[in-house]
């Protein structure tokens, strides 16, 4: 049988999103392998936001995480992580849920972004109140420009007048570079290098000021055969742990292996040259457009021609021999907001589908 290929697949309703533990065990293995001191990896579990492969993480040595909501934080927390940023700039209720989080899981490290010194005033005001000083990064905007603040004078200014609020404690920078997307490598990690030199001279510039090293955490998963090559920066990947067929196509240098597939089947031959696969929107990612949502590793001919909620429609020769029941197995494009839509994932180890794994972290709220 094919790696892909469940033994007991009639015993597997779909559609299913199945999880292939030895494959996520390898990948987590290869990020550690690139990076070479496990203490400058920081992954993002947007991806997998689930407390198992959370454990295989931290099994494998891997103790700083990287998050983007509460719940994801707090499934950190319950997994006992020991230094877990926020990558996020909490406001308003979520700034309550933050501080919660930081006082319920006290054997957690919590830290969070700032990229404005009225929010920075805020945060701090609310910390001391509960009498905690959080650790805070300078969310720095590289050319993503969705949040963060210029580099140069303007991060060094933010920097300087948060270091003197009580409540809260400036230790480093963040620079997202989600942006660079090249399929070319070098111009890839032109883009990069140029991105991370603006943070470096804004790191030195804020060193002048007598503060100690500041800590640099950097890139996502296109960057990081980049940034795991430097000496001065934590990493934080995230979709490497399951990875997706958007990543293979983008950066071919990263040897890591697709863990997570949807596994659908057809469920009506509507015409002499279409069928209908129960694989809809609530099922993958349906952010790209519509040939860029899945790819049939036992099928990679198939193309999607129409998806609604519960279906998906694609077009075959004529003279298909496809039958109803038939199952194709998928690897999402983008899998990070695929692993969302399922509460649960199937996991599959020699062929054989026997086991499950919660994604809590995709809830809104946990427990605070």
């Amino acid at each position: 049988m094919q790696w892909f290929e469940i033994a007991n697949i009639t015993e597997l309703d779909s559609p299913a999103l199945v999880i292939y533990p030895e494959r996520v065990q390898h990948n987590i293995n290869t990020a550690i392998e690139m990076i070479g001191d496990v203490t400058r990896l920081r992954p993002h579990i947007k991806t997998n936001k689930s407390p198992d492969a959370t454990k295989l993480m931290i099994g494998a040595g891997i103790i700083k995480f990287k998050c983007a909501t509460i719940a994801e934080a707090e499934m950190l927390g319950m997994c006992n992580a020991k230094d877990v940023l926020l990558a996020y700039q909490p406001i308003g209720p979520k700034l309550d849920r933050f501080v919660n989080l930081v006082k319920k899981y006290r054997s957690t490290n919590y830290s969070c972004l700032i990229d404005n010194i009225d929010a920075a005033r805020s945060m701090a005001a609310i910390f001391s109140s509960h009498y905690l000083t959080v650790p805070v990064y300078v969310d720095v905007n590289v050319g993503q420009n969705r949040t963060g603040i210029e580099p140069g004078d303007a991060t060094v200014k933010l920097y300087l007048e948060a270091s003197k609020l009580k409540g809260i404690d400036p230790i480093g920078l963040h620079a997202y570079d989600g942006h660079i997307r090249h399929t070319d490598f070098n111009l890839r990690k032109q883009q990069c290098d140029d991105c991370f030199a603006k943070v470096i001279e804004t790191k030195n510039a804020i060193m002048q000021n007598g503060f100690a090293e500041l800590i640099i955490i950097a890139g996502g998963s296109p960057t990081f055969s980049i940034h795991s090559k430097r000496n001065n920066c934590e990493c934080s990947p995230g979709t490497f742990i399951y990875w997706d067929k958007g990543y293979i196509d983008l950066c071919p240098e990263q040897n890591f292996l697709p863990a997570a597939l949807g596994v659908t089947r057809i469920i009506s031959l509507p015409e002499k040259t279409k069928i209908c696969l129960d694989l809809g929107h609530k099922s993958v990612a349906a952010e790209n457009e519509i040939t860029r949502r899945v790819y049939f590793i036992n099928a990679p001919e198939l193309k999607a021609v129409e998806q609604s909620e519960e279906h998906l429609v694609v077009e075959v020769p004529e003279n298909h021999s496809y039958k109803i029941g038939d199952v194709f197995y998928g690897i999402p494009i983008h899998v990070c907001p695929t692993i969302a839509l399922y509460e649960r994932a199937f996991t599959a180890t020699n062929n054989i589908a026997k086991g499950e794994w919660k994604n809590i972290g995709r809830d809104r709220k946990i427990s605070l």
